[in-house]
């Protein structure tokens, strides 16, 4: 009778962990906030977060107005294609440089090994960015938030 009460405490005890990460689990969910886009580095959190929330034109409107610049379709299409992937990477933005018009944001991007026992693995890269009226505005990006064939000369034979 005494293991009884004893096995049935261990078990209303683990019921009562597996309550408890549950509640933390939904409780804490990772909630991204949009910041002020009047900085370079604020530019791009915004358009990265835009593009994680599939918010393509919000993330549209970042893009700098420059020759070549994609239509807003093509841009769009990039993410439906696959020639652009941004759920396998993670991010930090880092120090901005700014001179004049122009910034550069030190960003290391976070990828995943293969294996569950390896950590992952950073790679430094940077964002370029132009002020155009006022507002910060992306050249440039690293892949898996950027398609290279954007802003490039359309080829004709």
């Amino acid at each position: 009778m005494k293991q009884d009460r004893f096995l049935t405490g261990i078990l209303v005890g683990i019921g009562l962990l597996v309550l408890l990460a549950l509640a933390l689990f939904f409780v804490r969910q990772d909630k991204r906030d949009y910041m002020a886009d009047n900085s370079p580095d604020g530019v791009v959190h915004n358009y990265v977060l835009a593009i994680l929330n599939k918010d393509y034109e919000k993330a549209y409107g970042y893009l700098a107005d420059l020759e070549y610049k994609p239509v807003y379709d093509d841009f769009r299409k990039s993410f439906f294609n696959g020639m652009i992937n941004p759920a396998d990477v993670g991010l930090d933005v880092g120090t901005v440089e700014i001179n004049k018009d122009e910034a550069i944001v030190s960003l290391t991007l976070y990828y995943a090994n293969s294996d569950p026992f390896s950590p992952r693995y950073g790679n430094q890269d940077r964002a370029l960015l132009t002020q155009q009226n006022g507002t910060w505005k992306l050249n440039l990006m690293p892949y898996n938030f950027w398609d290279y064939s954007w802003y490039q000369k359309p080829y004709q034979p």
